[in-house]
C-alpha cells in the first residue's frame, strides 16, 4: 500500500484511478457528501486520508459538472454591508433558533415546517420536521435536542415568531434560567447564524430529494450529517470534530480503508485507549484554535 506524507505530516493513502472516481462520487453526492464546491471537496477527501496527484483539479471539475449544484447554486442579490457578529465564550452557551417554512410540497407524512437550532461556538446544528409549529413542539425540541444532549444554554436567540413570543415559552426559559433574546422587529433576519443555516439546509435538501420532492423529511437527517462533517469556514474545523474530538468515520472509509481505519484494526485495546486519550487531550487546543479562527473571520468580514 502506497502512502504520501502531506504538508501536515499525515500519511494519505494513494488511490488508483478507479478508486479516485468512486471517492469523488461518494464524497460529493453520495452518502458521505454535501455537494461541496471543489476546494471544500478536496479538503474533505484529504481529511478522510486519501490522495492522488490530480485531486484538486479533479475535485473542482467534478463539482462544476454536478447537475444539482448547477441548478441550485447561490444567487447573491443583496449588496454587501457591515456585519455585527455575536461571540460565544464557551461551547453550547448561545444558540440561534428559527423556523423554516411553510415548505411546498409537504412531505409524505404531512410535514410543512423545519424547526432548526444552531450553536454559535461549534456551529453544531439540530433540526426536526414538523406538521405544525406549536409552542409545545418548540419546548420539547429544546428539551430533547439541546438540554438533554448538551446542557442548559445561557442564551437562545430567535425572531419574533408567535411561538417564541408566547407566555408559555417565556415561562419555560425563566424556569431554566435561559436568556430569551429576540431580534429586532424591523430586522427579523438579524439572527444571522440561524438564517445562514436555513439557507444551507434548504440548499442541501434541494440536492438530495427525489424527483417528487416529498421525501425531504427522510433526507433531513442525511443533510444534517453532511453539514456536521463538513468544515465550516469560520472555525476551520468540522462541527463533529469540535464536539467529539475526532473526525467522524464515514462509510466510505470502511469501503476503501483509510490509514486510521487500517491502523485501528491492528491496535490492541491498550493502544486504542491511549490513542483516544491523546485525542481528548488535544480537544481543548483545537477548540481554542477554532475560537481564534472565528475572531479572525469576524474581524475580516465586519
Amino acid at each position: 500500500m502506497l502512502y504520501r506524507r502531506s504538508y501536515n505530516k499525515l500519511l494519505l493513502y494513494c488511490l488508483s484511478e478507479t478508486e479516485a472516481k468512486q471517492i469523488l462520487r461518494e464524497s460529493h453526492d453520495g452518502v458521505c457528501g454535501a455537494h461541496q464546491p471543489g476546494p471544500k471537496l478536496q479538503d474533505r477527501i484529504r481529511r478522510m486520508g486519501y490522495y492522488w496527484p490530480s485531486m484538486i483539479a479533479d475535485a473542482v471539475d467534478y463539482a462544476r459538472r454536478c447537475k444539482a449544484c448547477q441548478i441550485y447554486a447561490n444567487f447573491i442579490h443583496q449588496p454587501s454591508e457591515f456585519l455585527h457578529p455575536m461571540a460565544a465564550s464557551w461551547p453550547f452557551e448561545a444558540w440561534g433558533m428559527d423556523i423554516i417554512g411553510p415548505i411546498n410540497p409537504p412531505s409524505i407524512k404531512g410535514h410543512r415546517f423545519i424547526l432548526a437550532i444552531t450553536d454559535y461556538f461549534f456551529k453544531w446544528a439540530e433540526a426536526v420536521p414538523l406538521v405544525e409549529v406549536k409552542i409545545s413542539n418548540v419546548v420539547n425540541f429544546i428539551k430533547h435536542h439541546v438540554i438533554y444532549h448538551f446542557g442548559t444554554p445561557q442564551r437562545i436567540i430567535h425572531d419574533n415568531g408567535p411561538q417564541f413570543a408566547s407566555q408559555a415559552f417565556y415561562r419555560f426559559c425563566d424556569k431554566n434560567r435561559i436568556q430569551n433574546l429576540a431580534s429586532t422587529a424591523y430586522n427579523p433576519a438579524a439572527n444571522g447564524l440561524a438564517e445562514a443555516f436555513n439557507k444551507t439546509i434548504i440548499k442541501l435538501l434541494k440536492k438530495f430529494v427525489s424527483s417528487n420532492k416529498r421525501d425531504w423529511n427522510e433526507k433531513l437527517g442525511e443533510c444534517l450529517w453532511a453539514y456536521r462533517t463538513t468544515v465550516r469556514t469560520p472555525t476551520g474545523f468540522t462541527p463533529f470534530s469540535l464536539v467529539y474530538g475526532c473526525e467522524a468515520v464515514l462509510p466510505l472509509e470502511i469501503q476503501i480503508p483509510s490509514l486510521r481505519i487500517a491502523i485501528a484494526n491492528k491496535l490492541t485495546t491498550e493502544n486504542n485507549d491511549r490513542l483516544r486519550l491523546q485525542e481528548l487531550e488535544g480537544l481543548d487546543e483545537k477548540r481554542l484554535q477554532a475560537q481564534q479562527y472565528i475572531e479572525l473571520y469576524q474581524a475580516r468580514i465586519s
